[in-house]
């Protein structure tokens, strides 16, 4: 069974079927608290719990951290960013780990930016240290990932596209809420990641649902054999996993983009956020975004993250 593990400003604590346990630990960081199993399985079994809606929850991933995310890897999202899901290789970029923020607060745009966009994501937690250059089996991934929660990659669309610039666009404060919960699995477990359906809403209205199987294009496996070859992987790190269709940042008409590619960059950009400008799925001030993770039958249940949305 998942055990799903929450922080607070007093500590850490499991979430219980009696309510939230606190873990007897020292941990401060989400590497110190994997360590330290034990106490998480002690506060599983029970003890003196407290309602969950009575803690202020914060990201159960600790900064500073790794925050490495995958590039465009669902089929859906690819196809309604106009390319083609054959021909899309396995990439990544970064994010700051000072992005990370809890499940339950603000997202606050900048305000150099309007075209704030939302991308709800699973984050895989590394359980413990990987170095560059190792050897990663489908056997590995259940002591690789120690746990799995809730992202949203949250995008300053018109930062990141004329600059090509996705480590500033997606990389604000308060540009990756986390959480509520880091449900930590076992091998079974994590064997029906493919299970998962990813849901995000605003305001109310539904902009995402999507589950991983048959849409995701570079599972778990894929993307930590491919990320080993030369990157350093630590416990508590966060790996982000792509997000599906619906967006606020869809890809233009055929033969606009192609009239398009016949024009001079800063013509070309500046006609595209004139029509971006009028799109009125881009995260506004008040709005409410909700995102959620589970299995359809409940088994796997991230929780539901839900902030609120300010202009600065």
């Amino acid at each position: 069974m998942t055990t799903s593990v929450l922080r607070t400003s007093d500590g850490w604590w499991v979430h219980t079927p009696t309510g939230a346990v606190q873990i007897a630990t020292a941990a401060t960081t989400t590497a110190e608290l994997l360590t330290d199993r034990a106490a998480i399985d002690a506060a599983a079994v029970g003890g003196d719990a407290v309602p969950v809606e009575e803690l202020q929850l914060l990201s159960p991933v600790t900064a500073p951290c790794r925050v490495i995310a995958q590039m465009t890897n669902f089929e859906s999202h690819a196809v309604d960013s106009g390319m083609d899901p054959k021909t899309l290789p396995l990439t990544f970029f970064r994010k700051s780990s000072a992005s990370i923020t809890g499940p339950f607060g603000e997202i606050v745009r900048p305000a150099h930016v309007t075209l704030l966009d939302y991308e709800v994501e699973i984050g895989l937690v590394i359980g413990r240290d990987v170095p560059a250059g190792s050897t990663v089996a489908e056997n590995d991934l259940a002591d690789i990932i120690a746990g799995l929660t809730i992202t949203n990659d949250v995008s300053a669309r018109d930062i990141q596209l004329p600059k090509t610039q996705f480590y500033e666009g997606k990389s604000y404060p308060t540009f990756t809420p986390v959480g509520p919960a880091l449900v930590l699995l076992d091998g079974a477990e994590l064997s029906r990641f493919g299970d998962l359906r990813l849901r995000l809403s605003v305001s109310g209205e539904e902009r995402q649902n999507s589950l991983v199987e048959g849409d995701m294009l570079y599972r778990p496996l894929q993307a930590l054999q491919s990320l080993t070859r030369f990157q350093d992987l630590a416990a508590g790190d966060l790996v982000l996993t792509g997000t599906p269709a619906g967006t606020a940042l869809t890809a233009p008409p055929k033969p606009i983009e192609m009239i398009g590619n016949l024009l001079p960059p800063a013509v070309k950009w500046k006609a595209f956020f004139s029509r971006q400008a009028k799109n009125r799925k881009y995260l506004q001030h008040g709005d409410v975004v909700e995102a959620s993770v589970a299995t359809d039958d409940g088994v796997i249940d991230l929780g539901t993250q839900r902030l609120s949305v300010r202009h600065a």
